[in-house]
């Protein structure tokens, strides 16, 4: 070999070449199969941090209420339906209740904060048991325990069949875990919220308070709005509106709600523009 020159780099095979090529198109199409039946692809799930307090044990996470849960959430997974969840911390700490405690408002929205972060990961702990592959990201830097909220990687996740948790709202205290709901489907383009509460519906009236209360199959944007009817709080409520997100909301005890919501049925109430 002459001094300066070198050998020539060899060439990579045409077998190889061919695996590369098929290993990247996989990764760029990997995104799963979605039930034809589905009228919904990408969803958010609102929970309230209420519906995990259950059983007689009065414990703020009952073990059999978060198995009921997250067996729904993979009923709508199985099915190919992109899931992102949004959950509240009610059942452990919640900001305005720490307000009339005594708590600085804003020390105690982001205690708040932190106690969904621990619902989170009972939620994702419970799936991951289920062979649903979880992902929480959190608003709040915590590197340890869950990743930081970057949009493109989580909807990344979601096209690789991941089930998506954000954690710690919006990472700003005077903003509620509803609005965190309608932020983040704005951003990944969900196709509807998903409320889950302890009632059938919306109603013009408290239910539990007025026999003669009507429920409501579906109703505009600006018709909650002139009824003053409480769906989401004001900001999320905004939110949803501007950007075209419609909200269904029902009633989480009915264990296949969510399978036949996604299914296009007749579920609770929707509320769209």
């Amino acid at each position: 070999m002459q001094w300066g020159l070198h050998p020539p780099t060899p060439k990579p095979s045409q077998a190889l070449t061919s695996r590369l090529t098929v290993r990247y198109l996989s990764a760029m199409h990997d995104t799963r199969t979605v039930d034809p039946r589905a009228k919904y692809k990408r969803i958010v799930l609102k929970l309230s941090g209420e519906v995990l307090r259950g059983g007689k044990s009065g414990d703020p996470i009952d073990a059999a209420t978060l198995e009921d849960v997250c067996t729904q959430v993979k009923e709508i997974h199985d099915l190919g339906v992109q899931i992102c969840l949004v959950i509240g911390g009610g059942n452990i700490f919640r900001g305005l209740t720490g307000e009339k405690r005594g708590v600085d408002r804003t020390t105690g929205d982001y205690m708040g904060m932190l106690a969904t972060v621990v619902n989170a990961l009972a939620l994702m702990d419970c799936l991951e048991k289920m062979d649903v592959t979880t992902r929480v990201q959190s608003a709040i830097p915590m590197n340890q325990i869950a990743e930081p909220f970057i949009l493109r990687r989580a909807v990344r996740h979601l096209e690789k069949g991941r089930v998506v948790i954000f954690a710690a709202g919006t990472g700003n205290p005077y903003f509620s875990t509803d609005t965190t709901a309608a932020l983040r489907a704005s951003e990944i383009h969900a196709d509807i919220i998903i409320k889950a509460t302890k009632v059938d519906g919306i109603y013009d009236k408290d239910p539990k308070k007025h026999a003669d209360a009507v429920k409501y199959d579906d109703i505009t944007f600006l018709d909650a709005l002139k009824q003053r009817l409480n769906v989401m709080d004001s900001t999320a409520f905004s939110l949803c509106l501007d950007n075209n997100v419609p909200i269904l909301v029902f009633n989480l005890s009915d264990k296949h709600a969510i399978r036949r919501a996604i299914f296009g049925e007749k579920v609770g109430t929707l509320v769209h523009n």
